[in-house]
């Protein structure tokens, strides 16, 4: 069977956990099209955007919902994910990384961030698939976080790989432009935005994966698109988990497309010779 993809997900604002979109639907079609072609997963090891620190994996029973958040409806504080951890696959997590000249110790934080929860509500809504959150080492490069990836392509098949962020992120324009507060989430395409968008999906497409670690000084309109690069980097971790050598047929590739507020894209990518298979199921 073909290996289970790695994934990179855009997680948008945290009103993505009620409002019904375009990336909802599509989260909520993925859970069940990877159990349909791989089976439920054993576990979920994750890198989001908002838990930033040292190195670090946690390794927990069981978490707690973390509402990272403010100014949103009561209604959103009322959900929660409570999903069960695993120490177990933490530890090997650590041991991975950790022989790959890239320490990471296990810490007892049983917290999930926004980025994290609020996906995976639509795609394991039952909340029974364990969680395994590896902090963004905030100093961390590209070639570093691509490395993380790659140590842990020793995990076993049936454990996924997936790193939470936003393929662009200015909320800057967002909010001085008064999208926001106009309540625009349907504006036109920034050119901008587009470009970048663009040139993503053809440096995965293509394994150029040294022009996209590359990509402050290679992708178009990088550092507009990207004013801090938080929501950036797990893309790394999932690139580099799933890439096979180049005779992967399909390196990188898009499974969702969708762009909000004119200038914040929702894509969504895998990973691995198992992603194709994937998007044609979600295409079906």
């Amino acid at each position: 069977m073909t290996a289970l993809p790695a994934l990179y997900l855009s997680h948008g604002s945290p009103m993505i956990a009620m409002e019904a979109s375009s990336t909802q639907a599509f989260l909520r079609k993925l859970g069940p099209a990877i159990d349909r072609l791989w089976g439920r997963p054993r576990a979920i090891v994750i890198m989001s955007a908002h838990t930033m620190q040292s190195p670090a994996v946690l390794g927990v029973d069981t978490h707690q919902t973390i509402h990272d958040f403010g100014g949103f409806p009561p209604e959103l504080y009322a959900l929660r994910y409570d999903a069960p951890g695993s120490i177990n696959v933490a530890r090997e997590v650590s041991r991975l990384l950790t022989t790959a000249g890239l320490p990471t110790p296990v810490i007892d934080e049983p917290g999930l961030d926004h980025g994290i929860w609020t996906a995976l509500m639509h795609l394991w809504p039952q909340a029974d698939v364990p969680v395994v959150p590896l902090a963004l080492p905030a100093q961390a490069t590209p070639d570093q976080l691509w490395a993380m990836g790659q140590a842990l392509q020793g995990l076993p098949g049936d454990v996924i790989v997936i790193g939470s962020g936003s393929l662009t992120h200015n909320l800057r324009r967002v909010f001085q432009s008064g999208r926001l507060a106009a309540g625009q989430k349907d504006l036109p395409e920034d050119a901008d935005c587009a470009a970048f968008r663009a040139w993503v999906e053809a440096r995965a497409g293509a394994g150029d994966w040294a022009a996209l670690r590359a990509y402050r000084q290679q992708a178009p309109h990088a550092a507009a698109i990207h004013p801090t690069d938080e929501h950036w980097r797990p893309f790394y971790l999932a690139a580099g988990a799933g890439t096979l050598p180049a005779s992967s047929p399909a390196p990188g590739l898009r499974l969702h497309a969708d762009v909000e507020f004119g200038c914040l894209a929702m894509d969504a990518y895998g990973f691995g010779p198992g992603a194709p298979l994937l998007a044609q199921a979600l295409h079906t």
